[in-house]
């Protein structure tokens, strides 16, 4: 008699671990807004990744959740955007989430403006200074420190006559269509002192074509803010400032008809809109 000996295996399959728990802020964005990416769920990981549309999201420890700032730059074209997070837990499982936010138009307003023809229509040297300074903050902009430096809430940078405007206006000067104002203006009197809106490191002092003499500030995970037309500067390069120091003084150096400063926020290569930054419900 031949017997057949039927080994059952018993395979024990452990409970799946909770879903991750991902919060975009705000849900619905506009173009040009600064984004929030909660992640709860993830205790115990020791690293998160993930990307909203083309934009590489950095996460940090925020109490028991992960956050990441990232932005919607200004030109991206209304409709869904897709976001990825992935992570490995505690325990060594990798975890997985994606989906979706739908990017509202914001109906940026044209501005006309009038200015000297050699600081529209560039002969050839000037052409090639400004695209030699665009590659300069291009590379900037990609450049990502990986620690957070910055800490609490942002501050306006300047004292200001009027609250500051201008931020996504899309531009026709002396006639032409030209690129979208990515910065917002304060009006101020020459010489006003202009101070970090947070803690970061000087990553870079110039003095460019269309923006004058500048600061730009790295505050860490792909964040720069941006300090423009000043008339003084008062930091060095790679030197660490904490908010509200003084960095410079309003001026009118530049691409400018007037005193002011041009403060415009970068998140990656998203173009943010600055006073977005003031309002983050990040505490620390």
């Amino acid at each position: 008699m031949r017997f057949w000996l039927v080994l059952l295996l018993v395979v024990l399959h452990a409970p799946e671990a909770a879903a991750l728990q991902v919060r975009v802020l705000p849900s619905a964005p506009r173009q040009g807004d600064a984004v929030l990416v909660f992640v709860g769920g993830s205790k115990g990981a020791q690293q998160v990744e993930g990307t909203l549309g083309a934009q590489h999201l950095a996460f940090f420890p925020y109490g028991a959740e992960f956050a990441a700032l990232t932005g919607v730059d200004l030109e991206t074209k209304p409709g869904k955007v897709s976001w990825r997070i992935g992570l490995v837990d505690g325990g060594g499982t990798p975890r997985k989430a994606a989906g979706h936010v739908t990017v509202k138009a914001a109906g940026f307003p044209v501005q006309r403006l009038t200015l000297p023809g050699g600081m529209v229509n560039l002969d050839p040297e000037a052409e090639r200074r400004a695209a030699n300074e665009a590659v300069r903050m291009r590379a900037l902009y990609d450049t990502v420190t990986p620690e957070r430096l910055w800490r609490g809430p942002f501050t306006q940078p300047v004292a200001s006559r009027k609250p500051g405007d201008g931020f996504g206006f899309r531009r026709v000067i002396n006639g032409q269509p030209r690129m979208p104002h990515s910065g917002i203006d304060y009006s101020a009197d020459r010489g006003t002192p202009v101070v970090a809106s947070n803690r970061g490191r000087v990553a870079l002092l110039g003095e460019f074509f269309f923006a004058g003499r500048l600061v730009a500030l790295d505050h860490g995970l792909g964040l720069y803010t941006l300090y423009f037309h000043l008339d003084g500067v008062a930091v060095t390069e790679g030197q660490m400032v904490e908010r509200g120091q003084t960095v410079g003084t309003v001026g009118t150096t530049g691409r400018s008809t007037g005193p002011h400063l041009h403060f415009a926020a970068q998140l990656g290569r998203a173009r943010v809109n600055p006073p977005d930054l003031y309002a983050l419900p990040v505490r620390d």
